[in-house]
């Protein structure tokens, strides 16, 4: 009977365990580039991260789409890990010396003045 109710208990917490790590949202945010290799680039920064299950970027918009697991991942972790690529993103500028070293192709025009992208 113990073993029974043990299992029952185990069985029970690995469901709820389950429930929670499926959580997941839908955002959308700006991040800056300008061709197929930032498209690539910035979608391989986003789902390099543990709970990001889906990540596109629109060259024409300059639009990142995510579905992500918000226990599993922050979404100022998401914009952190792609501004390290070399990408602006809404809310985080990437190091100037990481833009500056992006192919030629894909340095996007910056703000003179604070490196911050313009609006």
């Amino acid at each position: 009977m113990k073993n029974y109710i043990y299992i029952l208990f185990l069985v029970s917490a690995s469901t709820i365990n389950a429930q929670d790590s499926s959580k997941k949202e839908k955002t959308t945010f700006k991040v800056l580039g300008n061709c197929e290799m930032c498209k690539m680039r910035i979608e391989k920064a986003a789902l390099s991260l543990k709970g990001v299950k889906y990540a596109k970027w629109s060259v024409l918009e300059s639009q990142l789409s995510l579905i992500y697991n918000p226990s599993r991942v922050e979404i100022l972790e998401i914009h952190n890990s792609i501004a390290n690529s070399g990408h602006d993103t809404s809310d985080i500028e990437a190091p100037t010396d990481i833009y500056n070293e992006l192919p030629i192709c894909c340095l996007y025009v910056r703000d003179k003045k604070s490196n911050a992208p313009l609006k």
